[in-house]
């Protein structure tokens, strides 16, 4: 009798687990963009957005949180209640980078304070010279700053962004000295290079597709391959042992949401995400669609966590 009675309740368990995962969602979800409306990423948010309602049956609202480089928003979602109705799309320059960089401002651990639910998307990062610089690849470059010290500037879109620490890697793996110049955003840096006022940038691919494209930008290297540029190089084909850092975006619930809420949520984002019709939407913005669970993406958090504190920490960037 007490076997039966001990069997009846973990059947009623199961049956109330299973009932509370169906009712998840019953009303719309809220999805926090911690950037400004209109760039590569946000348009991103928004198409998958679209995807995520029709698979769920519920409005999911996007909400810019723009500010602190993502952190603002990404720090909201933090602390919202982890109930699965406030999600984050953010990306490892707000996560990573500035949690380690600026502690301060992003006051959360992405090992701990965020539930990973799942990777969407990926934008290369791409060292870009002038179409009439006087070297061509990367080691012409390298070759050049060694002879001429100080002498090549390389743009990024602003202190501590993925960027930044492009230039570091290089740096640390080539001993070329080249000297970081930080902007307020891309569009800038771009600017800059055009004018001549700096000898390269390094920036996530959507800014500068047109002017690869045109031949006025060329591209030297790049941190993963992208099927519209196959000619140019990553690290490891030029016999480096380090990639550059990429742009990477994923999604997030905060730390503590129902397993029962991450087995509606994440499977509906995975088919959301391979969507053919979103991958051929936001490729020519620079992004491809890449899918990775929830277990990947925290591995990977985990590994690029590490790197940029041993190379903060080299540069002398760590408070």
């Amino acid at each position: 009798m007490k076997i039966a009675l001990n069997t009846c309740a973990a059947l009623l368990l199961a049956a109330a687990t299973l009932l509370h995962a169906q009712d998840y969602p019953k009303g719309s979800v809220t999805l926090v963009i911690p950037l400004a409306p209109g760039d590569a990423s946000d348009t991103s948010a928004r198409a998958i957005a679209e995807e995520l309602s029709r698979e769920l049956k519920v409005a999911i609202v996007p909400v810019n949180r723009p500010g602190a480089g993502g952190a603002l928003g990404t720090g909201q979602v933090v602390k919202s209640k982890p109930d699965g109705y406030t999600i984050v799309l953010t990306n490892n320059a707000s996560l990573v980078f500035r949690s380690i960089l600026d502690p301060k401002t992003a006051s959360y651990n992405p090992l701990t304070d965020l539930t990973p639910l799942g990777l969407a998307m990926r934008s290369p990062s791409i060292l870009a010279i002038r179409g009439d610089a006087p070297y061509n690849t990367l080691r012409e470059m390298v070759e050049h700053a060694k002879r001429n010290p100080s002498s090549v500037r390389v743009g990024t879109a602003g202190a501590g962004s993925v960027g930044d620490f492009c230039v570091l890697t290089l740096n640390s793996l080539t001993g070329a000295g080249l000297i970081t110049v930080p902007f307020t955003g891309a569009s800038p840096a771009v600017t800059a290079l055009l004018g001549g006022h700096v000898e390269g940038v390094v920036l996530a691919l959507g800014t500068m597709t047109g002017h690869l494209r045109s031949g006025t930008l060329r591209g030297i290297v790049i941190s993963s391959k992208y099927p519209d540029f196959p000619d140019i190089p990553t690290l490891s084909e030029l016999g480096y042992s380090e990639p550059l850092f990429g742009v990477w975006v994923g999604f997030f619930a905060p730390a503590g949401v129902p397993a029962e809420v991450t087995r509606t949520l994440v499977p509906a984002l995975e088919r959301a995400i391979r969507s053919a019709a979103i991958g051929a939407k936001l490729r020519p913005l620079g992004m491809l669609m890449e899918y990775s669970p929830p277990e990947k993406l925290l591995a990977e958090i985990r590994e690029e966590h590490a790197r940029v504190q041993r190379l903060a920490r080299k540069a002398g960037l760590l408070k």
